[in-house]
């Protein structure tokens, strides 16, 4: 039985655009990844690590937001913001914003001095650092943004996200106020049409947030349906997991018996826990979603042979270059590069900068980055491009393997033949001739 259930499951490659398409296999086959990725806790150590600096942060970005607010003349809906938000508190909620607002009321601007403003904005900064390194560990990339991206990117989440916060606040409120519902109801079927979209705006507002997250925090470019994609998910689970949390927190009485003024502590803590863990999981799904070659191949680690990284370094090579020659509509990015073979981009990044290396591709300024050829395909020979793939991360460990000087004299005449069976054969002598067959073929048909 759990033979089959793998196999309804795995069966499905959502690479195939020929076959057809299956949303509900696609979705298992993403959560399944999710969940293991989930139980292998690294989601789970980004989350506990997040909630550390949230707690040092939060007092700190709502004085920085509430400086932005004053502009807007929103800033003393701060304590009603911050209630409707933690209301997966219970009744604990109005209390636990209260006191988030004495802190905030407690700091004044004019006492702390350029130190003192100089570390608020890096307590504030490095929250949001931490966010983006949470994210690009999803979404497997290795680098970072340039420093002025960086301040950037962050200046705008700083400025405009409270902004963004507090107009959905007042959409809801607005959408509440008697006079606005008692003009509505005047026209026909906006009762129950209103009483639906009372329930459904929590959720929507909720996605339509994360879909902001997922578009803006990652260091790579998000498709918005990816993004969408992970944030309904995400917020199904944030709305749901929020209903169990407050009746969780109803019955916590126990709890504040035990620990007395830390209880509301305690459960601000597992609160903001379970919401960065649900987070991150919406920014897996993501990432799945928008790079399904990682749903092929499986495995957490994987180990390529050495024919497979050769035939990822000739395939590659091919393909940047019929589009360098305006043979192909492809655009030869590490992305399309990868979709092209259906494998994830990180392992093809890997053959591709030993090519790099070598000399035999270069990047271009676009962004994002094409890839073309180094030199010209005339003077590009296969042995040179079938060397620099298995020669892949063998640099740092040449010479580390003790070997008899008759198996080193094997591999060096294997080597030898593999080179004269190529000879001076170049990459476009095989594209040209793979075009003639292919006339041929299409002739005898």
């Amino acid at each position: 039985m759990h033979e089959r259930i793998l196999n309804y499951i795995w069966d499905y490659n959502a690479c195939d655009d020929d076959a057809p398409r299956s949303a509900w296999r696609h979705f298992l086959q993403i959560m399944t990844l999710v969940i293991r990725d989930l139980m292998g806790g690294t989601i789970t150590l980004h989350a506990m690590g997040l909630v550390y600096t949230t707690l040092l942060s939060l007092v700190p970005l709502l004085a920085v937001s509430i400086s932005v607010l004053k502009g807007f003349g929103v800033h003393d809906q701060l304590e009603p913001a911050l209630a409707g938000i933690l209301s997966h508190l219970g009744d604990r909620g109005p209390e636990v914003s209260a006191r988030i607002v004495g802190f905030v009321d407690n700091m004044k601007f004019g006492v702390l001095g350029a130190l003192g403003l100089a570390m608020l904005l890096y307590t504030v900064i490095s929250l949001i650092q931490k966010i983006e390194t949470a994210f690009n560990n999803a979404w497997r990339l290795h680098g970072s943004r340039s420093l002025m991206q960086r301040f950037s990117d962050y200046l705008s989440v700083i400025m405009v996200g409270p902004v963004l916060v507090f107009a959905a606040v007042g959409i809801t409120a607005s959408f509440g106020s008697s006079h606005v519902v008692e003009i509505l109801n005047g026209l026909p079927y906006m009762n129950d049409l209103l009483r639906l979209l009372g329930k459904l705006l929590p959720y929507l507002l909720v996605i339509a947030a994360f879909t902001f997250v997922y578009l803006l925090v990652p260091n790579t470019r998000v498709k918005i349906r990816s993004a969408l994609y992970g944030a309904v998910v995400a917020g199904l689970l944030w709305e749901s997991s929020g209903i169990l949390f407050t009746s969780f927190v109803g019955g916590s009485t126990k709890y504040t018996a035990i620990y007395s003024g830390f209880a509301i502590l305690l459960v601000f803590m597992i609160w903001l826990y379970l919401s960065w863990i649900i987070l991150l999981v919406g920014a897996s799904i993501s990432f799945y979603h928008q790079n399904p070659e990682y749903l092929v191949w499986q495995r957490r680690d994987i180990r390529l042979t050495t024919r497979q990284r050769e035939q990822m370094a000739l395939q590659a090579m091919i393909d940047i270059a019929r589009a360098h020659d305006r043979q192909s509509e492809l655009r030869p990015s590490l992305e399309n590069l990868a979709r092209r073979q259906q494998i994830p981009s990180a392992l093809l990044l890997r053959v591709l900068d030993a090519l790099q290396a070598s000399g035999l591709v270069q990047l271009s300024a676009d962004d994002p980055p094409l890839y073309l050829p180094g030199c010209a395909i005339e003077r590009m020979r296969l042995a040179e491009i079938v060397q620099s793939a298995r020669s892949l991360g063998n640099r740092d460990g040449k010479g580390a393997l003790c070997i008899e000087p008759r198996v080193s004299a094997l591999l060096d005449d294997l080597e030898v033949q593999t080179n004269s069976f190529l000879g001076q054969r170049t990459l476009a002598d095989f594209i040209h001739s793979s075009e003639e067959q292919d006339g041929d073929e299409n002739s005898l048909v």
